[in-house]
């Protein structure tokens, strides 16, 4: 799973395509929508210049927590995460709460104290924590990203990118902990009643996360996720004043120009190629799996066939041939697998006829 998921992560951070998008323009500084299963980037503003991220740091937060530590365990609050600065879930020493729990007042209520509670059951201190963050952001290719706090405090060495934080979002929302958490809408913690501070999971159809920020110097920021006919986007706004509307605008126009097109299906024969010293001089190519890519109405993907130009005998059915490429405006958007589509089996020496013969179908 965690190999699939790494996988995912690097794909996204190949920039496959940038096109155009309806909304001309949008009030954030730095912005990016993105297809969370291709990386296709469907708008970008100034997407890879590093910034103030605030409290949407926590995406790594959680993500960190979700990956290494058990949820459903207990943990009894030291007086280190009481009284943090800024916005809290007003944690009391000595209180219990489980890791879910905690992890509902981070990503709902923005809790400072939750990220610092986490930090020190997950990474024994808040810097052995911030170190897992910063090895996560590698392990993720997230060039951009440098962490120095669990919590996303402004410090001169704290920052991401707009691409970062989708690339970042994108992964996070395939463990099911984390979506789950930052999809819920109200929830309970002990007396205290979370309501999410996402507005969008209730404006927005499909919306399902992810996490909003702020501070005096950072500005309004938010990382937002929705899905609709099994496609995911992701959006992300920097310094954007009006970021409810405009994820609004961005998401509804990239779920509406774009729909997911079956573009190879597995069984089709894409091509052939030629054998040499076989029972015949051709054989099929198959695709082995289905290939599908959101696209607009206007969009016509091509085929191209890779790998060598001729097989020797024998070829056997279902056996490896290589991969299909699947471009559009020239650039690759992905690949298939290939497989022989029927067995072609080996002549011996002494049932090959000559030369001449072959070329006059054997008549005298």
């Amino acid at each position: 799973m965690k190999k699939r998921l790494i996988r995912t992560a690097a794909a996204l951070m190949a920039a496959v395509l940038l096109l155009p998008c309806r909304a001309q323009a949008v009030s954030a500084q730095k912005a990016i929508l993105m297809d969370a299963e291709t990386g296709r980037v469907i708008y970008e503003k100034d997407a890879y210049s590093r910034s103030l991220i605030a409290s949407t740091t926590k995406i790594m937060t959680a993500l960190v927590v979700c990956e290494q530590c058990n949820v459903l365990d207990r943990m009894r609050i030291p007086k280190e995460a009481v009284g943090i600065e800024g916005s809290s879930m007003y944690l009391k020493e000595g209180e219990v709460l489980t890791i879910q729990e905690l992890l509902y007042g981070l990503m709902l209520h923005s809790g400072n104290d939750a990220a610092v509670a986490l930090a020190i059951y997950c990474g024994g201190t808040v810097e052995g924590f911030v170190q897992l963050m910063n090895d996560k952001a590698y392990r993720l290719g997230l060039t951009g990203t440098n962490f120095e706090n669990p919590n996303g405090l402004d410090g001169p060495q704290h920052y991401s990118t707009a691409r970062d934080l989708a690339v970042l979002t994108a992964y996070a929302m395939q463990n099911p902990i984390f979506a789950q958490t930052v999809s819920t809408k109200t929830v309970r913690v002990g007396e205290r009643s979370l309501q999410n501070h996402n507005k969008l999971l209730w404006r927005v159809d499909g919306a399902d996360g992810v996490k909003t920020g702020y501070t005096k110097a950072a500005g309004r920021i938010l990382v937002s996720s929705a899905r609709r006919d099994g496609r995911r986007l992701i959006c992300v706004t920097i310094n954007d004043g009006n970021d409810w509307a405009d994820h609004q605008l961005l998401l509804e126009d990239g779920f509406g120009r774009y729909e997911n097109k079956t573009i190879v299906k597995a069984g089709d024969v894409l091509g052939q190629r030629a054998v040499v010293g076989g029972d015949a001089e051709t054989v099929q190519l198959v695709a082995a799996e289905d290939f599908s890519f959101a696209l607009t109405q206007q969009e016509q993907p091509q085929i191209l066939l890779s790998g060598a130009e001729f097989d020797y005998a024998p070829v056997v059915q279902g056996g490896e041939a290589g991969y299909a490429y699947v471009l559009l405006e020239e650039k690759p958007i992905g690949k298939v697998r290939l497989v022989y589509g029927q067995t072609v089996e080996q002549i011996k020496e002494q049932e090959k006829k000559p030369f001449w013969k072959r070329l006059l179908g054997g008549a005298l």
